[in-house]
């Protein structure tokens, strides 16, 4: 269910316009007003975990994890899939859907890769300068940029059949653009498997290294694993309208441990009256009480 938010301070709103779609929304079509979100079948994770964590490599704590995860108020949902066993396990509704925020960078990032590679397209020195901004930055103008140069609404069809996003969607009522999108947080892990084990790896590489040097204001999320883990990540941070009403979705999509070991993809959309703040902190926590680092777990709020 798309995650609720209340009134947020202005300053806070001012803040958040330069980066991670954070804009205040625009007003919502009537016809759109119940559809940024869309309920998950039940049928990944609203039990809880799947699968604890490997014995001998994560010391977590997934039982205290997915406890705090119930907790929380809003529509929660975490996935961490560690690639060497195949374990899996979840915690919330995995597959509601909400606004993506700027998580799609990176599926506009691993597109553009791929076409390069594929020399239909040819990515210059200004396009790849945007593709850093977006990524490391999270910067808005930057990727409009890249999706308006390079088609963007064509890019829908591969996100959904090759990175396995099929839960991806245009918000009803908008029109089809990167800030227009929905998906669920097994979308987000289907993304950064397919980055870690099926790009090419000139790809792959620019990607992992770059997720792992994102600026301060992505310093929350998968980063929460802890720097022992050498995580990276993409976080997407926004206030959107839903029923109605003004909320934050807060979400982070990303990689921990060595050789990029750990998939992590959390979406967390709060009720109205929710903050950046309250979001940000508590999908790092709970990222952070699985691998068993300090919780609170220190974030660097965009």
């Amino acid at each position: 269910m798309l995650l609720r938010r209340g009134v947020v301070a202005l300053l806070i709103l001012f803040a958040l316009t330069a980066c991670g779609d954070e804009a205040t929304p625009q007003p919502q079509p009537a016809a759109a007003a119940s559809q940024g979100r869309q309920a998950g079948d039940g049928s990944a994770g609203l039990q809880g975990q799947s699968a604890p964590p490997a014995s001998g490599a994560v010391q977590g704590k997934a039982a205290q994890a997915l406890a705090f995860v119930q907790k929380q108020p809003g529509t929660f949902g975490i996935i961490v899939r560690d690639r060497q066993t195949g374990q899996v396990w979840r915690a919330g509704d995995t597959r509601a859907t909400t606004w993506t925020a700027s998580t799609i960078k990176l599926a506009i990032a691993a597109d553009l890769l791929e076409r390069q590679q594929a020399k239909a397209i040819t990515l210059a020195a200004a396009d790849k300068a945007n593709l850093d901004k977006a990524l490391i930055n999270s910067d808005n103008d930057a990727a409009t940029a890249l999706w308006n140069k390079f088609d963007g609404p064509d890019m829908l069809d591969r996100f959904k059949a090759t990175y396995g996003m099929g839960d991806l969607a245009v918000i009803d009522g908008y029109d089809t653009f990167w800030r227009n999108l929905r998906c669920s947080a097994e979308d987000l892990q289907n993304l950064m498997t397919y980055v870690l084990e099926k790009l090419d790896a000139t790809s792959r590489s620019y990607l992992v290294t770059t997720l792992r040097k994102v600026a301060g204001n992505q310093h929350w999320g998968v980063w929460a694993a802890g720097s022992a883990l050498k995580p990276g990540n993409k976080d997407g941070w926004a206030e959107k309208p839903v029923d109605g009403k003004n909320v934050w979705v807060t979400h982070t999509v990303g990689f921990a441990g060595d050789g990029e070991r750990y998939v992590v993809a959390a979406m967390y959309e709060q009720k109205p009256g929710g903050t950046l703040e309250k979001g940000a902190h508590a999908v790092s926590d709970a990222v952070a009480t699985y691998f068993g680092a300090k919780v609170p777990a220190p974030v660097t709020l965009p």
